[in-house]
């Protein structure tokens, strides 16, 4: 069962899931009992991925792509609002958040795209930009601002390893910057407050720039080995909002402080680490880019989470992977590295280990 296991994946997943629940447990104890549980489903579902051939979902991507972009479009319709966005539907009682748990089978689907057409000609990088942008659309429309970024940098990051040429690039990247002024026309007001309470703070302290500015008020107050668990002030007397999600980093930091906050990076860098060497020894297109694609939405989950939190990225409302508290990102991340685990165990050191299916 364990033959050929990436075990520095796992162990950086348990490193993270330890921390969830400490911190859980230290600002949000009434959570703690429901983030074990996500964890103890996650866990199962990583290893049932993990034995999963990864090549079954190959011949089935456009029915994967459809399908997903139905359930996206159905939560207009069955959805429940929340705060102004409809993000969830509710099932057997549990909140479920789409955007989250099909991110998995949404980079499938675009991975087996990419490996059976290369974007190297221009027809193919237009039919990718298209099967890109409608699953970015329908997550922004929700809408969820920081989820639609998510999508949009795995997206690139797959279409870059899949071959498009240099030119191509640069075209996009000036078009990127030539457009980006156009997109301010199109975010509501509440986002529009985030960006300009980030470029100046000052300006709204009690409004829009409360939440940074309290983010990095406890970021800076945990120094360097923090407050103790249950000793961060923040957090505990309630000046810090979303301190169990958006801002668990700041939480984090104020009772760990910046040593544990270098463990807490430092297993995201061995996740990160150990998926660049499955690349590395994997000769498999599809595999390949599916890991980019995962590769880049950690790394940009991660960047942008902590860079709000310490107040040098406008708020976006993006969790920090498996440390915030949340069943549907848990349940979606553990999918997503099973699938990883398991294109490990068929690419170690080039020999193919056996799978259920």
């Amino acid at each position: 069962m364990f033959r050929n296991f990436d075990w520095g994946i796992t162990i950086a997943i348990i490193i993270l899931a330890g921390f969830s629940l400490a911190i859980m447990q230290s600002v949000m104890p009434s959570l703690f009992l429901s983030q074990l549980i996500f964890y103890l489903v996650g866990f199962v579902i990583y290893f049932i991925f993990s034995h999963i051939d990864y090549q079954i979902y190959r011949p089935f991507w456009l029915l994967i792509y459809v399908l997903s972009c139905i359930l996206l479009l159905g939560i207009y319709i069955l959805g429940i609002e929340s705060r102004g966005a409809v993000r969830w539907i509710e099932v057997a009682g549990f909140r479920l958040q789409l955007s989250e748990i099909l991110k998995p089978f949404i980079l499938l689907s675009f991975a087996s795209f990419l490996a059976e057409h290369p974007p190297r000609k221009i027809k193919n990088l237009i039919y990718a930009g298209s099967l890109s942008v409608l699953p970015f659309l329908l997550v922004l429309k929700q809408p969820d601002l920081g989820s639609a970024m998510i999508y949009a940098l795995a997206f690139s990051g797959m279409i870059f390893i899949a071959g498009v040429p240099i030119k191509q690039i640069i075209f996009g990247i000036c078009t990127f910057f030539v457009a980006s002024p156009l997109v301010w026309h199109f975010l509501r007001d509440y986002q529009k407050s985030r960006i300009l309470s980030f470029l100046s703070p000052e300006s709204d302290p009690r409004g829009a720039s409360y939440n940074a500015i309290q983010a990095t008020i406890a970021v800076g107050s945990g120094m360097l080995f923090g407050k103790g668990l249950g000793h961060g002030t923040q957090s505990q007397l309630l000046f810090l909002p979303e301190k169990h999600t958006d801002f668990v980093f700041a939480s984090f930091v104020e009772e760990l402080g910046l040593f544990g906050a270098m463990i807490l990076l430092s297993a995201y860098i061995l996740i990160i680490y150990r998926i660049f060497k499955i690349v590395a020894r994997s000769n498999d297109t599809f595999g390949n880019i599916y890991l980019i694609g995962v590769l880049s939405m950690l790394l940009g989950q991660v960047f942008i989470n902590v860079g709000m939190n310490i107040g040098i990225l406008p708020v976006t409302g993006i969790t920090l992977p498996l440390v915030s508290y949340g069943g549907s990102s848990i349940i979606a991340l553990m999918i997503t590295l099973g699938i990883t685990q398991n294109i490990a165990k068929e690419h170690a050191f080039g020999v193919k280990s056996e799978s259920y299916l």
